[in-house]
């Protein structure tokens, strides 16, 4: 009997509210406000035929100026480059062009490529016959004779010392090749180290040789 009294007491509540909230809602929705499109719809906005051309000059130069101004940032990045770039004097120095035939056998000329002493040998055939015997196994930094050289009478290398970069002098050592008073490093007649501190061989640059007797360096 108490169930069946509430339940008709909590029917005739929600009977009773329902047109309340409902009426709630009917006139919170007719009080939102839709916007009014009316005036951006083409046909019926206004716009007179010369306001689209004037919008379309303006478009057109705007594009041109943001054309131009890409033209000119262009310009400006490879004048910057241009600057940054070799001169011509440092590219004539990259490359150096020898006479061999100037160099007798048996000696050791120093030149200079990049700012760097350039060493170039005419070795005898002794000299040859020595460093191509010479056990690759025993070596620090080993490298065979022929791998060092392009022509077994020519030896071309740069002239500072891999250990703190100093100059070695020429046809002196204990292997008759050169050596570096500094810190007492001996290389061998192919550039090899063999006794002291420095812990590679002496530099190859690229070089190649020519058909008139001559090598180029760079």
């Amino acid at each position: 009997f108490f169930f069946a009294r509430n339940g008709m007491a909590l029917r005739q509540c929600v009977r009773t509210a329902r047109p309340f909230f409902g009426k709630q809602l009917r006139l919170a929705s007719s009080q939102v406000q839709v916007p009014n499109f009316e005036d951006y719809k083409r046909p019926n906005s206004g716009v007179k035929e010369g306001d689209y051309s004037r919008r379309a000059f303006t478009y057109v130069l705007t594009a041109g100026g943001a054309v131009a101004g890409l033209h000119a940032a262009k310009n400006i990045v490879n004048d910057f480059l241009m600057t940054m770039s070799a001169s011509a004097d440092v590219l004539a120095l990259a490359k150096v062009e020898i006479d061999l035939s100037a160099i007798p056998e048996g000696k050791n000329v120093t030149f200079k490529w990049r700012g760097k002493p350039l060493f170039i040998r005419h070795r005898t055939a002794s000299e040859i016959d020595i460093e191509q015997k010479v056990d690759v196994s025993s070596l620090r930094d080993k490298q065979a004779d022929a791998d060092r050289v392009k022509n077994p009478e020519w030896l071309v290398l740069l002239g500072i010392c891999t250990h703190l970069g100093c100059v070695p002098i020429a046809n002196s050592g204990d292997f008759n090749g050169y050596y570096c008073p500094c810190h007492g490093s001996h290389y061998d007649a192919s550039g090899r180290i063999r006794k002291g501190p420095a812990p590679l061989n002496l530099e190859v640059p690229p070089y190649e040789f020519t058909e008139d007797g001559k090598v180029i360096v760079g």
